[in-house]
């Protein structure tokens, strides 16, 4: 089970009524650093941007892939650890905005993590440390540290028999 909260809403449906929830100067900084950062080539810089421009919290040598897109109204609530790698095209979401509510989540992703291409992780889950997630998955619930996942619907592919982050460096 994801761990998100949730919010109703009266009217019409969530994303209409999304700059009650969230300033719209925020929305706009935000998508014009994104944007930059999906682009970039310059890993460090990529880091520096989401750490000091949009508040999400960075990992020592975490790498993102090229056209990454992280949650626009929400990266304050990604967190990242240390050593990791985010695919080519990966989306990270802190939220969903529905018809009748949206729904709020932290987005916790250890260390020595390998998240594949054109993989959707959804508001509310961790991902533990070692955990590989293949190309193309939805993460709609949390991945046990050391667990190779995979697949719509998400599934654990293979264990690991050793520690999964033993004789890794920093």
């Amino acid at each position: 089970m994801r761990k998100v909260t949730r919010h109703p809403v009266e009217g019409p449906n969530a994303l209409w009524q999304i700059y009650k929830t969230v300033s719209p100067w925020k929305g706009v900084k935000n998508f014009i650093c994104i944007q930059v950062a999906r682009y970039c080539p310059v890993l460090p810089l990529k880091n520096w941007i989401y750490r000091h421009l949009i508040g999400m919290k960075v990992g020592e040598h975490t790498a993102f892939g090229l056209m990454v897109m992280v949650d626009v109204f929400f990266p304050e609530k990604i967190t990242i650890g240390n050593n990791s790698i985010i695919g080519f095209n990966t989306t990270i979401l802190a939220h969903e905005y529905l018809i009748h509510e949206y729904r709020l989540g932290e987005v916790i992703i250890g260390d020595h993590v390998l998240i594949g291409a054109n993989t959707t992780i959804l508001p509310g889950v961790t991902i533990g440390d070692g955990a590989v997630v293949a190309a193309g998955a939805v993460v709609h619930k949390d991945v046990a540290a050391g667990a190779f996942v995979g697949g719509n619907p998400l599934r654990e592919l293979s264990k690991r028999t050793e520690s999964p982050i033993e004789g890794m460096d920093n």
